[in-house]
């Protein structure tokens, strides 16, 4: 090799990677093989091939022996052989003609009628044509013998009606007569056949005095019905040592499971080792709930009335007033005698003093806190008491007891309520009874859920509507004239701003929007005498002096000065209301 194609490799005292990383070790030689540096992949994968071209005897024996890498073998014998030159050129075989394609068979061109009638020409010749032509059976009478009455002569040979396929599967015999049939020639067939039954066993033909064929050899095997045996022998004895002993597992692989794998049940930390934080510690900082809740919100509830966080509270006065309800029910026979149990000083209400009394009797120790919360759950007209008609309603199951007074009661329960006033808290049970009972009360915080009221029928209602001027306002209005709308819509831009019709508009639309003719175009600013023509051809008549009248009216209420269609039909409705009101229009009464 010359020295102008010589390579030279690098040297191995700096690296062929000095001054791209640091050897930390630099009296250890590299390993690996020492490659020329800048060589791109395509020299890699096709080095050049610098070597001089052999000698053509020595390239017919390399052929045979080492062939070119995409060359094909050739034997040194037939290197020179110009038929093989003549035999990679060579084809065999006859040149076929394309045919048809399949797209010319499924759709064929169309044939004119000329084409057609030769067609059918060519086809009549055929003798299965004459014979058989297209759309008639074919005819084959002409073979059959002479005088043959073809009605009622038949071929072949009658079939005797035997016994059906099901008496073949299923014969109508008994299992002792098909037993008895199928052991007629057994012991023949088993000795050509050796065919033997099921659990049947072997004859071999033992001729010894001493052998029983009934006789069995060997100790007979455990064997258990239910497969408790199978169940063992399934496994073995190792395995169920290992199913009861402990899995021992190595820490570190465990850990490294933790760390990499995540566990059903637990939050995935792949450095919850690197981290001085307790396993409870929070990130964040912790906002403040409000003091209300989706549902105070969707009622309008008042800030006093606010149910949130209070539904252990509300829970726990139900289970007392439960509580007082069964014992009240066990031990009174009427609503009476159980109110008088509590109003022990006959004064007509119970306070606070008094349940708590009766409470301490039931064995229902309460607090303070939770007596004041039960006797203002229970107070419905706010009095600081509980009168009968409350006590019947909220400590008591008012319908399975009696009221414990009369139908027509002629004296009062206490002296401070008069006889009319007792009267007017009793009611029927029902309107076929007699017997009276207290009226039913009312203790709901939503109006909407007791009186079965949406808000669409108590707002902006003709009759007895309500205000929604103090109504806190959630969320963004869908029709935004809180902004101005642009002068240059864009066509993505989907907002209402106030300029669009409504339901109303929709389902019942004005007259003029018939001919085209829309609210915009009423409120558009126009000139004097487009005004003046707009209005004489509708047929309004009006002297010059008059509509200029009417005209700077309307321009004295707009800041601007502008005049429209719409301002000028309210100019001239104020007047007309005007000279009715004076009696000058002819329609006034």
């Amino acid at each position: 090799m010359s020295s102008e194609t010589q390579v030279r490799l690098p040297s191995l005292n700096g690296g062929i990677y000095t001054g791209k990383f640091k050897d930390w070790s630099p009296s250890l030689r590299p390993a690996g093989k020492l490659t020329v540096s800048g060589d791109t992949a395509e020299l890699c994968m096709k080095p050049k091939n610098d070597r001089p071209p052999s000698a053509d005897i020595i390239r017919r024996f390399r052929a045979t022996v080492r062939p070119d890498a995409g060359q094909m073998r050739v034997f040194y014998g037939r290197a020179q052989d110009p038929h093989q030159q003549w035999a990679a050129e060579m084809t065999h075989g006859i040149n076929t003609t394309s045919s048809n394609t399949a797209g010319e068979l499924a759709n064929p061109p169309p044939k004119t009628l000329f084409n057609q009638r030769k067609l059918d020409r060519k086809e009549n010749i055929y003798a299965s044509h004459i014979r058989a032509p297209l759309g008639i059976s074919h005819e084959q009478s002409h073979g059959l013998p002479r005088g043959l009455n073809r009605d009622q002569f038949t071929f072949g040979i009658p079939t005797e009606l035997d016994i059906g396929a099901g008496g073949l599967i299923n014969p109508n015999k008994t299992y002792a007569e098909v037993e008895a049939e199928s052991a007629v020639g057994m012991e023949l067939y088993r000795e050509t056949h050796k065919n033997f039954d099921v659990g049947e066993k072997l004859h071999r033909g033992y001729t010894q005095p001493s052998f029983f064929p009934d006789k069995k050899f060997g100790i007979p095997t455990p064997h258990n019905n239910e497969g408790i045996k199978v169940k063992k022998t399934l496994k073995w004895m190792h395995e169920t040592e290992q199913e009861k002993a402990t899995k021992i597992v190595s820490k570190r692989v465990d850990d490294f499971r933790e760390r990499s794998q995540p566990i059903l049940g637990q939050v995935h930390d792949p450095i919850k080792d690197t981290l001085k934080v307790g396993p409870d510690h929070t990130y964040g900082i912790l906002a403040k709930p409000d003091e209300y809740g989706a549902g105070d919100l969707m009622h309008g509830r008042a800030p006093s009335n606010y149910l949130r966080g209070k539904d252990r509270q509300r829970g726990v006065l139900a289970a007392i007033r439960q509580h007082l309800k069964k014992a009240n029910f066990h031990n009174f026979t009427d609503l009476v005698h159980a109110f008088r149990y509590y109003d022990k000083d006959g004064k007509g209400v119970i306070d606070i003093n008094d349940l708590r009394e009766v409470c301490i009797q039931y064995h229902l120790p309460l607090e303070p806190e939770l007596l004041e919360q039960l006797l203002d759950s229970c107070d419905a007209n706010r009095d600081g008491a509980i009168d009968y008609v409350e006590f019947s309603n909220f400590l008591n199951w008012k319908d399975k007891m009696k009221s414990g007074l009369p139908d027509k009661p002629d004296t009062p329960l206490n002296s401070s309520r008069s006889k009319s006033a007792v009267s007017d808290d009793l009611v029927r049970k029902s309107v076929h009874s007699a017997e009276s009972t207290p009226r039913r009360l009312k203790l709901q915080i939503d109006k909407a859920i007791g009186d079965h009221r949406t808000s669409a029928n108590m707002i902006n209602a003709v009759v007895g509507g309500i205000s929604t001027r103090d109504y806190r306002t959630y969320g963004v209005p869908t029709i935004r004239t809180d902004i101005h709308a642009p002068r240059i819509r864009r066509v993505d831009d989907n907002k209402n701003y106030g300029d669009e019709s409504d339901a109303y508009g929709l389902v019942n639309p004005s007259i003029f929007s018939r001919r085209h003719v829309y609210e915009k175009d009423f409120l558009l600013p126009r000139t004097k005498e487009e005004l003046k023509s707009i209005f004489h051809n509708i047929g309004v008549q009006m002297t010059g002096e008059m509509f200029e009248q009417v005209y700077n009216t309307a321009a004295n209420q707009n800041p601007k000065g502008h005049v429209s269609v719409e301002s000028i039909r309210g100019v001239i409705d104020d007047i007309q209301a005007h000279q009715v009101m004076t009696g000058q229009h002819p329609m006034a009464v």
